[in-house]
């Protein structure tokens, strides 16, 4: 005798199950342990003005610099939002700006010294969530883990407009 599911029904035991393994649950939960491990490092290391999403817009700076609009598209907002940003993290001294050399209406964002500064202190504490995961599931497995989501990545990033260099 075949018993048939009736798949319209809520059924509690069987979402438990799903929401133990939905990816989007999973990906957002290492998010948030890693929000919360590294930035009261780094508050403890002097930058107390620090916000973890700061990183989408700082990790897109390079050393030739990056002009607003550019910096706004990798990091997926619109050029007022990043004007506003810039503004802030120019306030709180991670980043200064100079006239583009030869777009008078533009200006050039670099990281300074204190920016440079945060990048070294924030691999000191990717490095030390990186020994905790491979303490949890080896580093061999955790090569796999990051060598996976970068291949994901990679992928999804070639049919995404909205692209971030991070």
């Amino acid at each position: 005798m075949i018993v048939e599911k009736d798949n319209t029904a809520f059924d509690f035991e069987e979402f438990k199950l799903i929401r133990g393994r939905a990816l989007g649950r999973l990906i957002w939960r290492l998010k948030r342990f890693m929000d919360n491990f590294i930035e009261p490092r780094l508050h403890a290391m002097g930058y107390t003005d620090f916000k973890m999403s700061y990183l989408m817009f700082l990790a897109n700076i390079n050393e030739n610099g990056i002009t607003n609009n550019e910096l706004a598209k990798r990091a997926c907002v619109t050029k007022q939002m990043m004007s506003k940003i810039v503004s802030l993290l120019e306030a709180e001294g991670y980043i200064y700006t100079q006239k583009h050399p030869t777009d008078s209406r533009s200006s050039v964002i670099f990281l300074n010294e204190r920016g440079k500064k945060l990048f070294i202190a924030l691999r000191e504490c990717m490095q030390e969530a990186r020994n905790h995961f491979d303490a949890i599931v080896g580093h061999d497995r955790m090569e796999m883990v990051i060598d996976t989501m970068v291949d994901l990545v990679t992928e999804l990033d070639k049919d995404n407009e909205c692209r971030t260099q991070a």
